[in-house]
């Protein structure tokens, strides 16, 4: 599995491309994509996108954070990742809990939750 392209949720689109821009311009990044006023993609010789940013809704419904997507080579290799990554964040979780607990009486299991199961998206078919 290789990364295939990244997103951060901001929360000024102009002031990020602007810094994006600026920064990432000794390795060739350039404008390469806008989807209206909040969301454009940046690449490297005008090959694939591969840094996405994304300017935060201010109702809150936009994902917050980053975004990491991963080309596979089959469904059963993103399925094992998924898997994976679910229980490691659920054991990180739970430890982080446990050490909290030392400290305070109100415990409550924090459980993991998703922002969408693993699997293919629109904006890379296969």
């Amino acid at each position: 599995m290789v990364l295939h392209h990244t997103q951060f949720a901001v929360t000024s689109i102009s002031a990020s491309k602007a810094f994006y821009l600026a920064t990432f311009a000794p390795l060739r990044y350039k404008l390469f994509m806008k989807f209206g006023d909040k969301h454009v993609a940046l690449a490297a010789d005008g090959k694939f996108t591969d840094l996405w940013l994304k300017e935060i809704d201010t109702d809150g419904s936009s994902v917050k954070g980053v975004h990491l997507a991963f080309a596979a080579e089959s469904r059963e290799v993103v399925d094992t990742f998924y898997q994976a990554a679910m229980y490691v964040i659920s054991w990180l979780v739970e430890e982080l809990a446990l050490n909290m607990l030392f400290s305070t009486l109100l415990y409550r299991k924090v459980g993991v939750k998703d922002n969408g199961s693993a699997g293919e998206r629109d904006c890379v078919p296969g």
